[in-house]
């Protein structure tokens, strides 16, 4: 559950060469068991992490009798998988970020999956309609949502309270009181940082520091960088200036390094911070490390005051080249159906009753599995902290934004994180580095896209 980072792939990994290699492949009936060598289904970036992500893997072992499914767990590699789609060797079913199914897609590295979802008669209803678009390119669907995470706002309730405030203080829809509780909430020993005020996650959660300042770092149709927006940098500049309030990246970044993030003494359960837009995977993290912790949850507001949510999450495509096209069709269905999430969640509320934490829910990016999920599998708990955190996450997973898919994929998001670090590490002004990112994600996507 907890969030991959990707590698870089260089454009020179793209994939020109490969869509005349290999065999065109434009949907779901092409190769069938029986036709291939090979008798091992091959998966990439999946990891089986705990009850949800295994018991999900079992039903599709199931559903594709007579093959070895083969998981190769760990983090999606983008070099890996470039390298092997060039090689006429990819897996047959990859997990990975959306935000760069559009790149891959736009490289040929990709099947789309209309004749999948056709012949497999995949009712695309079901699905989250952002989640749907963010593994589309040009209206076509190349992945299928294997996920869908929502941005809560976590609170230390003891570090608020004791300096005589409440969580509902925390608002980052009021950009000068948030600045203000910043300062108010850190704390330092000399000139050593000891707890973050405020940590408002950049450079990842740039998109939705601009959303909440009216700007898009991308047009609709995900063919216009719009990075040096002046609202764009209006955002990058506070949110610098939030931590150059708490004494400069640099002590920033080296206590936000040496949290327990993971474990019982994370930084909510040891009073390290006040608060922080994150992650809804992150209080499944608290709910079974540290099941005591003081975590109040409030949501990220606009600077009209409006319910935020930047959404995201995995999918499910099928690699150009695949040896087993029909069975990865029948496969990604299976991983991403109603019925397979359903009993997941079930198995996996279960273990973590049994073994005495609070099970936090689950959102999958499947309307039908989400709305049984809610509603029949989990219960409140009694832990108000964790009953609260759920229920604001069911609350806000209803609707929310998402960086629209593009053909430069990675190239775009490695331009605007780029720039934020250069900010951050004092290289280079807001204003600079972002009109450096918008020339570099502009002739990325005008590379991507020429032909098109």
């Amino acid at each position: 559950m907890v969030a991959a980072h990707h590698r870089t792939a260089h454009r020179t990994l793209a994939l020109v060469s490969v869509t005349a290699a290999l065999a065109v492949l434009t949907g779901c009936g092409g190769v069938s068991l029986a036709d291939t060598a090979s008798t091992t289904f091959t998966t990439l970036g999946y990891g089986m992490d705990d009850a949800l992500a295994a018991d999900r893997m079992d039903t599709a072992r199931a559903a594709l009798k007579g093959l070895n499914i083969q998981v190769n767990e760990g983090q999606f590699d983008e070099q890996q998988f470039l390298s092997a789609v060039a090689a006429g060797d990819p897996p047959d079913a990859v997990h990975m970020d959306r935000t760069l199914i559009g790149g891959y897609a736009a490289r040929g590295a990709l099947v789309p999956l209309t004749d999948c979802i056709k012949k497999e008669r995949i009712d695309l209803g079901l699905f989250n309609k952002t989640a749907l678009a963010e593994g589309s390119l040009d209206g076509t669907v190349y992945a299928l949502p294997d996920s869908y995470n929502s941005r809560l706002l976590l609170i230390g309730d003891n570090v608020v309270k004791q300096n005589g405030m409440q969580a509902s203080d925390v608002n980052t829809g009021d950009w000068e009181a948030l600045r203000s509780l910043t300062e108010r909430l850190k704390k330092s020993d000399g000139k050593k940082l000891t707890r973050i005020g405020f940590d408002p996650k950049i450079p990842e959660f740039l998109p939705l520091w601009a959303k909440a300042n009216g700007a898009d770092l991308i047009s609709p149709d995900g063919r216009t960088a719009r990075l040096s927006d002046p609202k764009v940098v209006e955002a990058l500049t506070y949110t610098v200036g939030l931590i150059n309030a708490q004494g400069g990246w640099g002590r920033f970044k080296s206590l936000r390094d040496s949290f327990d993030q993971f474990g019982a003494e994370n930084q909510f359960a040891t009073d390290q911070i006040g608060a922080m837009p994150m992650e809804d995977w992150y209080v499944d993290v608290l709910a079974g490390s540290s099941p005591d912790v003081a975590l109040a949850t409030g949501v990220f507001e606009d600077r009209r005051g409006k319910t935020l949510n930047w959404t995201s999450g995995f999918g499910w495509a099928i690699p150009q080249g695949t040896r087993h096209l029909h069975e990865a069709c029948t496969f990604i269905k299976t991983m991403t159906a109603t019925s397979t999430w359903v009993h997941a969640a079930r198995t996996k509320a279960k273990e973590v009753r049994d073994a005495g934490h609070a099970y936090t829910g689950d959102v999958t990016g499947n309307l039908q599995a989400d709305r049984i999920i809610e509603h029949d599998i989990w219960k409140p708990t009694g832990n108000a902290a964790f009953d609260k955190a759920t229920r604001t996450l069911f609350d806000i997973s209803r609707q929310g934004f998402a960086v629209p898919s593009n053909a430069a994929g990675t190239e775009f998001k490695n331009a605007w994180q780029n720039a934020v670090n250069r900010v951050l590490s004092g290289e280079q002004s807001p204003r600079q580095a972002l009109d450096q990112a918008q020339r570099q994600a502009q002739s990325a996507l005008d590379i991507a896209n020429e032909g098109r």
